[in-house]
C-alpha cells in the first residue's frame, strides 16, 4: 500500500486511539489485553509512564492506527541488554503495512539507540500474519508456552520469540 505511515512517540493525548486500538476484538484476541478496557488506564500510561518504557504510534494523517511499546530493564543490571515488545494495530489496518513501520522503528531504536542485543516477545500460535512479520524482522521461535494465556474460554499457546543482535554467546552457539 502507498500510504506514508508515520511513527512518533505516543502522547498523553493519543489516549482515546489506544484506547480504540486496544477495544477492537482483534486486539483483545491476540493480545493479553481484556475486554472493556478503561480510557482513564490508557491515559495514566501515557501520562505517568513506567521507568524504561518506549511507546510508539503509527499515524496516517494524523490519525494513530497502531501502537508498539519496547519495554526496558534499566534497574535490572543483568536484563539492561533486553527489550520486550509488545504490539496492537487497529483492525481495520491490518495488513497495510503498519505493523511493519512499527516494527523497523523498535528495531532502530534497539539497535542504534538503546543498544540492546536482545529482543523478545510472545504471541499466540495461531496468530500467523504476526508470526510472519516477527520473523520478517529477525526474530525467532525459542519455545512454546503451553496454556499461556486464559482466551475464548480455553487456554492458548503462545510462542516466545527473540531477535538477537550481534549473536555470539558464551556458549559458543551460532
Amino acid at each position: 500500500m502507498d500510504t506514508n505511515i508515520s511513527i512518533r512517540r505516543a502522547e498523553p493525548e493519543d489516549y482515546e486511539a489506544l484506547h480504540r486500538i486496544f477495544s477492537a476484538p482483534k486486539a483483545i484476541r491476540g493480545t493479553l489485553q481484556l475486554p472493556f478496557p478503561s480510557r482513564e488506564r490508557w491515559r495514566r500510561r501515557l501520562v505517568e509512564p513506567a521507568e524504561g518504557l518506549f511507546s510508539l504510534v503509527a499515524s496516517i494523517e494524523d490519525e494513530v492506527v497502531g501502537s508498539l511499546t519496547l519495554r526496558t530493564f534499566p534497574s535490572r543490571p543483568r536484563r539492561r541488554h533486553v527489550g520486550s515488545i509488545g504490539m496492537g494495530v487497529r483492525d481495520d489496518w491490518h495488513g497495510q503495512g503498519v505493523g511493519t513501520a512499527l516494527m523497523e522503528a523498535a528495531v532502530d531504536l534497539a539497535d542504534n539507540w538503546l543498544n540492546l542485543t536482545r529482543l523478545e516477545l510472545t504471541v499466540f500460535t495461531d496468530n500467523a500474519p504476526a508470526v510472519h512479520l516477527y520473523k520478517k524482522h529477525g526474530f525467532e521461535i525459542e519455545g512454546r508456552l503451553v496454556h499461556y494465556a486464559f482466551r475464548d474460554g480455553q487456554y492458548a499457546d503462545c510462542f516466545a520469540m527473540a531477535r538477537l543482535r550481534d549473536a555470539a554467546r558464551v556458549d559458543g552457539a551460532p
